[in-house]
């Protein structure tokens, strides 16, 4: 995943570039670069590392151009280097491009131009995007787009200006995502929405197979044909200071503390716009959830309560498997895609294969009018607000209430269960209270090389989050496990070295789970429990106790994951690292 920005207006560019790149910098931090138009000419400069690199190469030159484009990127084709840092040009430096995503064919596109005299300079997919732009330009940008586009093959979006046509910048979009900001005299594009908040809250979101033809006095959108489209304008409901630290040291401890207000936002966004869904849950022969990562976890707590509330089998399946399966799928089946983004490209094309087969499909995204949103036959949307840190963490308990919800809506004691979820944000700010008893615990484990999650039932998908959550910012191995299986391989790996993180709230396995924390302990493991507040016994029989308030078993995950997060964030912040821009991680996975 890459982060794309372009500006064309009244401004100079180059602040609003880099403004918007440190807005993006999530989606990619291995090089950044800018090209500008001025005077005639194509100025372009990049670097290796993160955007403040850029920043500093670019302190006190003079630039003024009033168009640019920007990116940061995340390497997939050629490895970070200045030469293949974007933005890509063409030989004669007359057209420039950044780009998200990649071009399939391009090693065949690379030998027929290398054929026809072209030259080379990067290992990137990006660069066979600029010479083929520069063989068809007529005269007009537009044109030679259209006629590169049809060569290309693959999930991408990009952007491209020209010394020729200064003022204006076309954008295309097909697999990756790609946003045009509409402003008075200058417009915007961007691979996301909190680039351009500074600056506007209308956006129009492109569809696959469309170009957006941007100048300072307007946007047209066009399909791959040329033929002109009405795009509908969004009003965004986020200001920029949702998308900035309010003072804490980093987004990641930031979005915990928002959780409150992203379940509260979520539950009330739901209820609000009607608890009728426009289907059945019982009429499906069966549920299939989609998603990756942290989505998968939250699906696999969604399966938990569907199956109990709506009596429907579900399967949870990773999307990146799902989509090589072959899975008979069909108009009996209901299949729900989970994406934080809406533009997970595994997620996404999971979606299409399961439309193309006759399924129903319901998004459950964070963000309105992308991709799983639109092409999905409906949606449930969290109001999480946007999540900057790479390691999710209110999006995944607004996923929660939406699975909640989704699971809860053709039960007989639904508006009970409804106004029990809509207790969750004051238990989650309880739980927050007792963040102080995690930070001491991370800072007398930080150093351990392992670590072993447990639970059960609700509490075992609880357990991989937390094990994912440590992996990816402290980078220190951790494994998620269900705790009755322990005994079938990693009790072997337990010693007074492995600390064994157990979630253990008093619930249906409660007692089952006491006996698993017995068995580490007979193999002398440090016991790291997450319980109920008041629990004596397990408090008792751990090294270490963080308690949470006592609520209804089907609502535990909701106030045990936090103090996992808060755990894993703590021992990366006490190491030194980078929470929120963890290495070879990007936000949003857009790339196979």
């Amino acid at each position: 995943m890459c982060g794309i920005i372009g500006y064309t207006g009244k401004e100079e560019a180059l602040p609003l570039l880099l403004g918007g790149l440190e807005r993006l910098e999530y989606r990619g931090y291995d090089s950044a670069g800018i090209a500008l138009i001025e005077d005639g000419k194509m100025i372009v400069e990049k670097r290796v590392g993160k955007i403040r690199e850029l920043v500093r190469s670019l302190w006190g030159k003079p630039y003024k151009g009033k168009t640019g484009i920007g990116h940061t990127r995340w390497a997939t084709h050629g490895e970070p280097s200045t030469e293949n840092a974007h933005p890509h040009t063409d030989e004669k430096e007359e057209f420039a491009v950044v780009h998200n995503g990649i071009v399939e064919n391009y090693l065949e596109l690379k030998r027929e131009l290398e054929s026809e005299g072209v030259k080379f300079r990067s290992g990137t997919d990006t660069e066979v995007i600029a010479h083929l732009i520069a063989k068809n330009y007529n005269g007009d940008l537009l044109e030679a787009v259209l006629k590169a586009v049809e060569r290309l093959r693959g999930a991408f979006a990009f952007a491209v200006i020209t010394v020729h046509e200064p003022g204006r910048i076309v954008g295309v979009k097909q697999g990756s995502p790609l946003v045009v900001g509409i402003g008075e005299g200058e417009n915007f594009l961007a691979s996301d929405i909190p680039a351009i908040l500074p600056y506007t809250r209308k956006v129009i979101a492109l569809g696959d197979g469309e170009i957006a033809d941007i100048t300072p006095e307007g946007v047209n959108i066009y399909d791959f044909s040329g033929t002109p489209l009405t795009k509908e304008i969004t009003v965004v409901p986020w200001d920029i200071i949702s998308a900035e630290k309010a003072g804490f040291k980093h987004f990641m401890l930031k979005e915990i503390y928002e959780q409150p207000k992203a379940v509260g936002d979520t539950i009330r966004g739901l209820i609000s716009s009607g608890s009728e869904l426009p289907f059945s849950l019982k009429s499906f022969r069966r549920v299939l959830i989609i998603a990756c990562g942290t989505s998968y976890h939250a699906g696999l707590i969604g399966k938990l309560w569907i199956e109990k509330y709506a009596q429907v089998p579900v399967e949870v399946v990773f999307a990146s498997e799902f989509r090589y399966s072959d899975s008979p799928v069909s108009e009996q089946d209901l299949v729900v895609a989970v994406s934080q983004s809406g533009e997970t490209i595994d997620t996404k094309f999971a979606v299409n294969y399961a439309r193309e087969r006759g399924a129903y499909t319901l998004a459950i995204v964070n963000v309105v009018g992308s991709s799983i949103d639109r092409e999905s036959d409906y949606t449930l949307h969290t109001h999480a607000g946007p999540e900057i840190g790479v390691a999710a963490t209110k999006t995944f308990l607004a996923q929660l209430a939406a699975l909640y919800f989704l699971a809860s809506s053709e039960h007989p004691q639904k508006e009970r269960l409804l106004e029990e979820l809509l207790k969750v944000p004051s238990m989650i700010e309880k739980t927050l209270e007792d963040a102080e008893i995690v930070e001491k615990i991370a800072q007398k484990y930080m150093k351990m090389k392992d670590f072993l999650y447990l639970g059960r039932y609700l509490s075992y998908p609880i357990a991989l989050e937390g094990a994912l959550k440590l992996k990816e910012i402290s980078y220190i191995h951790a494994e998620g496990y269900p705790a009755g299986e322990m005994k079938h391989g990693p009790i072997a790996l337990i010693d007074e070295r492995m600390p064994v993180v157990v979630v253990a709230p008093q619930d249906r396995v409660y007692e089952k789970t006491i006996s698993n924390i017995e068995e580490v302990r007979t193999r002398k493991g440090k016991v790291i429990s997450v319980g109920f507040r008041g629990d004596e016994k397990l408090e008792k029989l751990s090294e270490e106790f963080i308690p949470v308030p006592a609520v209804e078993e089907d609502l535990s995950p909701f106030v045990t994951s936090v103090p996992l997060q808060l755990l894993a964030y703590h021992i990366a912040s006490k190491l030194g690292l980078d929470v929120d821009q963890p290495r070879n991680l990007a936000k949003t996975v857009t790339v196979e």
